[in-house]
């Protein structure tokens, strides 16, 4: 019987198609990060570092950047920020098999599991992080409190592209966790900021987020390019099939994905920039409890997609959408109820400077983990 967690071959993060097959000894992951990536994606990691570093130093240099790039928004994101999300998304959404998606849905281990690891755990490891590392800083402590509430709907879509993971897994466990933060977003600001410290004799806050104001949020980052990819798709093989559109069209737009990104980033940090070069040791401060939550939530996911008998896809899956972020949401909640100077901001901006490159590096731990743990790959065909 075919193991219902290999539905979708394993394939290059932009879209290459790959005609060759993989044994057992063959190692899967070098030959997709390095043997037939195009040079963009084999300098991934120095790509962002160049991005954040330039962004870092616009912010920094160029007087009022941080107020003209931030002077239209969308959803509460500055619209830079917002266009940069969308044209990131859209490549990764639109080679989304839609018509494999019951695949996923049927999969109870994956969901329930996702489910419980990021609205049960993520938020509560964060919590435990924040008061554990910054117990006399109320004002960060609190940010971070807020990052981890703010489960990932956008980044972790070229995360788990870029590590080969499930993409139709990631379309659905991305939908579900948009679902769960528009109804569970407030309810838990209000548990873990006011209700379990008082239990616990600890000082609280308070959140004020509307409902609205997240689903907008969602609508907007994951309606439109979810839409897009959707629609792009159906048209696309109705007009010249599925071979030419897996095999010509996908590897064209598939570099916009990381376009988008390095985009994203540069205008994230020139935001930024001077509230994080300004305050470095509490920069500091801010990411050691990070550091910790990625690597907790990252391994801890990926050994009990092992432990529950998923495949490396689903795997991948399950651990990169339990240890993202959505950033721009934190960002946006911590501005509109602290305000854009304060603590609570600074810690949510901190979120990408740490997630982001450990992220990346996670991309290229989980692809040496295929090869040391998944030995059992499944043959490699031509796909997008």
């Amino acid at each position: 019987m075919t193991d219902p967690t290999h539905t979708t071959s394993d394939r290059e993060p932009t879209g290459v198609p790959v005609s060759t097959r993989t044994t057992p000894d063959t190692d899967p992951g070098e030959n997709a990060v390095v043997g037939r990536l195009s040079r963009l994606d084999q300098f991934l990691p120095v790509w962002i570092g160049l991005a954040m570093v330039a962004g870092l130093l616009l912010g920094r240099l160029i007087p009022g950047l941080n107020s003209a790039l931030d002077a239209v928004q969308i959803g509460g994101i500055s619209l830079p920020i917002a266009v940069g999300l969308l044209i990131m998304m859209y490549p990764v959404l639109a080679k989304v098999r839609y018509d494999r998606l019951d695949t996923v849905t049927g999969d109870r281990r994956l969901l329930i599991s996702s489910l419980v690891l990021n609205w049960l755990v993520g938020p509560a490891v964060m919590f435990a992080l924040a008061w554990i590392f910054l117990a006399d800083q109320p004002a960060y402590r609190t940010g971070l409190i807020i990052v981890g509430l703010a489960r990932c709907i956008a980044m972790v879509i070229i995360w788990n592209d870029l590590a080969c993971g499930d993409r139709e897994a990631a379309a659905v466990l991305v939908a579900l966790n948009s679902v769960f933060q528009v109804i569970a977003f407030g309810v838990l600001g209000w548990f873990y900021l006011s209700v379990l410290p008082g239990w616990l004799g600890l000082s609280g806050a308070e959140l004020n987020i509307s409902a609205w104001d997240i689903a907008s949020n969602v609508l907007i980052f994951l309606g439109i390019p979810l839409l897009a990819g959707y629609l792009t798709r159906r048209l696309g093989e109705r007009a010249k099939g599925r071979a030419w559109y897996e095999a010509r069209f996908l590897p064209r737009i598939g570099p916009a994905a990381l376009y988008g990104l390095l985009f994203t980033i540069v205008i994230l940090f020139a935001l930024q920039g001077d509230a994080i070069t300004s305050q470095p040791l509490d920069v500091v401060r801010i990411a050691l409890p990070l550091l910790v939550y990625f690597a907790l939530m990252w391994a801890g996911s990926y050994a009990l997609g092992r432990a529950i008998g998923l495949g490396y896809q689903r795997t991948t899956t399950l651990a990169f959408t339990a240890a993202g972020n959505n950033f721009e949401l934190a960002i946006a909640v911590a501005i509109g109820t602290f305000g854009v100077t304060s603590g609570q901001a600074l810690a949510g901006v901190v979120g990408p400077l740490i997630e982001v490159p450990v992220l990346v590096g996670l991309v290229y731990v989980s692809l040496w983990a295929r090869r040391r743990y998944f030995t059992s790959t499944p043959s490699i065909s031509t796909t997008a």
